[in-house]
């Protein structure tokens, strides 16, 4: 009977373990098949540094340039299926290229590289508001910026205040902040552009992403990272914002080893990264979202711009 009886227990265990076994099966595979992995690459403050730096015993002699960058970010896309390429602005001045051509250049190599998306900064002014309305002829990219009111200007209808992107299953929308022109940029070089409170303007933006459906709200900004004064920066956005996951910051020229992490005003982690100035890095970030886990810090690095020929 004692033999029967454990003999007995054996099959039933086993059958259960079977049946345990098979149920979390469909789970694992329904959790892989609803996992949704995409790559953010990102530059900010290139400044027209359409070759890398001379080879003169500088400390960033042979980084940067156009050419590295774009092998680096091909090469990147033959491995990642889902990519976003964005820029947080300053995209002009800084080399002659700037003092001779204005910005066609590095709009039309921005196109070439595949840009998504990029916001304006401050220097995006230096040859006048009709002059950036005029270099946008050679853009297959936005310019996404959501606090300038450009009304009465070039720029009137030429900037959009945000984008929406499917990338995997994935819905991601895509805002941008520019920093406040007065007293920083001349005002005959922007002209009838009106600031608006990027706190208020992101905010509302969010939202309106929110209810497209976007699970991924990523904000391209030149406010800057942070200040000792009292000035709106990506620290005080972060804090203050509500829906936004990702800042891509620009304006202060920092390199970040990694993403900063701040919490908003529903407790929800908010990133903000930076990758420095010139196109020396290019950042990325590679994220992996399912409904099991819906955490939304990636993986991330900062990958330096050397061109091969000047090694």
């Amino acid at each position: 009977m004692q033999t029967n009886r454990r003999k007995f227990i054996q099959q039933t265990a086993a059958a259960g373990a079977g049946l345990l076994t098979a149920s979390l099966i469909p789970q694992e595979v329904d959790a892989a098949s609803l996992a949704s992995e995409f790559t953010i690459l990102h530059t900010n403050d290139v400044h027209s540094r359409l070759e890398p730096f001379p080879m003169d015993g500088s400390r960033n002699q042979g980084l940067g340039g156009v050419a590295a960058r774009a092998s680096i970010i091909s090469g990147i896309r033959k491995e990642k299926e889902h990519l976003l390429l964005l820029d947080a602005g300053d995209i002009f001045q800084g080399t002659p290229y700037f003092n001779m051509y204005k910005g066609e250049p590095e709009i039309k190599a921005m196109s070439m590289m595949g840009y998504d998306a990029a916001t304006m900064g401050n220097h995006d002014f230096d040859a006048g508001i009709e002059n950036f309305a005029n270099q946008l002829q050679h853009a297959s990219f936005p310019i996404v910026i959501c606090n300038y009111d450009f009304t009465g200007t070039a720029l009137e209808q030429k900037t959009i205040p945000y984008k929406i992107f499917k990338k995997g299953k994935t819905k991601i929308g895509v805002l941008g902040v520019g920093i406040e022109l007065q007293g920083l940029v001349p005002e005959n070089l922007y002209g009838k552009t009106v600031y608006q409170d990027p706190i208020i303007a992101a905010n509302r933006t969010a939202e309106i992403l929110k209810k497209e459906g976007c699970e991924m709200i990523i904000c391209l900004s030149h406010l800057g990272d942070k200040y000792e004064e009292a000035k709106v920066s990506d620290e005080i956005l972060a804090k203050e914002s509500y829906n936004i996951d990702l800042i891509i910051g620009g304006h202060t020229h920092r390199f970040f080893e990694t993403p900063r992490k701040y919490l908003n005003k529903r407790q929800n982690e908010v990133l903000v990264n930076q990758v420095g100035w010139s196109g020396i890095q290019l950042g990325q970030l590679d994220y992996k979202i399912s409904s099991y886990n819906t955490t939304k810090t990636p993986n991330s690095k900062s990958i330096f711009i050397v061109n091969k020929t000047t090694k």
